[in-house]
């Protein structure tokens, strides 16, 4: 049975991934970066109770070492990583005259650093393999820009990029490597919001809503299908036609 590693999957966007990936057959790789992550939490009996092994992963995906030693980890546990769903992610928001050295490079090393920490480890065990999905969470903000956001706006935009060198450098092997942009998704993330700023946002939704993690999951679930075979370097927005 094939295996997919979701980063960041104890709540939110990353787990309702991994409950519908489950869903589709896969055995399941959590990972977060706390054990308190998953307190409180139902996501591994959630998936379990879809027939398939389910296990947790606690790393820092912005470590270098931890993430070398949990790809190996999961190898070995799993036989193979046949789907890496490259989800962690933080904010630290902020105008940019205002915005501290810290704020900026503590999101960096999160959202983008752990792209590149993820796609080498895993993406070497996918060229072995000869085959591999690789699915990367960017954002509507790595698009269009967005204010307060520099350093989540770049570190989106950066995985944008990345997403479309490494499935140019892996495609020979078998392996696709595709990103999705969601805009406003309904999470624990973008519940800090005041209303002042989702009305905002609402208002250039051509949908007129905002998203669920499930429009995410079924998109990813596309990407790491049979079906997508000969869909790599792309960028998918979900955003209900924000700014169009």
């Amino acid at each position: 049975m094939a295996t997919a590693l979701i980063t960041g999957s104890a709540r939110g966007i990353g787990a309702a991934v991994a409950l519908r990936l489950a869903k589709d057959g896969y055995n399941i790789a959590l990972n977060d970066i706390s054990e308190a992550m998953f307190e409180n939490n139902t996501i591994i009996e959630d998936i379990k109770a879809q027939g398939v092994e389910c296990e947790k992963f606690i790393c820092d995906v912005s470590s270098f070492e931890q993430v070398e030693k949990t790809v190996k980890e999961i190898k070995e546990r799993f036989g193979s990583i046949d789907v890496l769903v490259n989800n962690a992610g933080i904010t630290r928001d902020g105008l940019m005259a205002r915005m501290s050295e810290e704020q900026y490079d503590t999101v960096i090393a999160v959202n983008q650093k752990s792209v590149f920490n993820m796609c080498k480890f895993v993406g070497n065990i996918m060229m072995r393999q000869k085959s591999g999905r690789i699915i990367n969470l960017a954002s509507v903000a790595g698009v269009y820009g967005n204010p307060g956001q520099i350093n989540y706006s770049a570190s989106k935009g950066a995985i944008i990029a990345m997403t479309k060198t490494v499935a140019k450098e892996l495609g020979s092997r078998g392996v696709t490597c595709n990103a999705v942009a969601p805009g406003f998704i309904k999470t624990p993330m973008t519940d800090k919001l005041t209303d002042e700023q989702k009305n905002m946002m609402l208002g250039q939704i051509a949908m007129k809503r905002f998203g669920e993690v499930s429009d995410i999951a079924g998109v990813i679930s596309f990407l790491a299908s049979k079906d997508a075979g000969y869909v790599t370097g792309q960028v998918i927005e979900i955003s209900g036609g924000i700014m169009m």
